[in-house]
């Protein structure tokens, strides 16, 4: 299965950077084809521009600016988003990327107001997540990404495919320990992905 891996943290040597190699090992040992696209060292432009957003609607012409990435997920037969949750969302570059690259015509058709998802070819989806947050925290906050992941792109893809949600909380108060069982789990879960 082909498996493009979302990464979108800035530093090399940071936890989320660690958590996105597990990920991409532990796919690639069970026999996935594993795409890795780190957003920062691609060099992503994560900015939707005036000219972008006139032309957001216009099919494939909007697509011109963000072609390769278009293709890599046109390809993919699963998603995993590999990412740190800042202020209860997602960081700015991995926003942009859904804005500039899930376009109409893309992830969605748009005739008439009606929306008609079309990246069905995507049969799994997961995420690694981590917050600074504690559980109740996000909780109280309502975890928008959580609700982006388990609900809005599980909406977008195969009807009934599996999501599998990782977090891990209170990066605050983290410890070597739970780092090191959240990597575990991480390496568990996606070599069963």
């Amino acid at each position: 299965m082909r498996v493009l891996v979302l990464h979108s943290h800035p530093l090399d040597e940071s936890y989320g950077r660690a958590l996105y190699r597990q990920t991409c090992e532990s796919l690639t040992k069970v026999g996935h084809q594993v795409d890795g696209c780190n957003l920062y060292e691609e060099g992503f432009d994560p900015v939707l521009s005036a000219h972008d957003r006139a032309i957001y609607h216009t099919y494939p012409d909007n697509t011109a600016l963000v072609k390769p990435y278009v293709e890599r997920l046109k390809q993919a037969e699963a998603l995993v988003i590999v990412t740190p949750v800042w202020n209860f969302g997602f960081p700015a570059m991995l926003k942009g990327y859904f804005d500039r690259v899930w376009l109409p015509g893309v992830s969605f058709v748009l005739e008439d107001g009606k929306l008609t998802p079309s990246l069905r070819h995507i049969r799994k989806l997961a995420a690694v997540m981590t917050y600074g947050a504690t559980p109740m925290r996000a909780f109280l906050a309502g975890n928008p990404p959580k609700k982006i992941v388990t609900r809005v792109l599980r909406a977008q893809i195969k009807l009934g495919a599996p999501v599998k949600y990782l977090a891990h909380y209170d990066m605050n108060n983290c410890t070597d320990e739970t780092r090191a069982a959240f990597l575990q789990r991480v390496k568990r879960e996606m070599e069963k992905f």
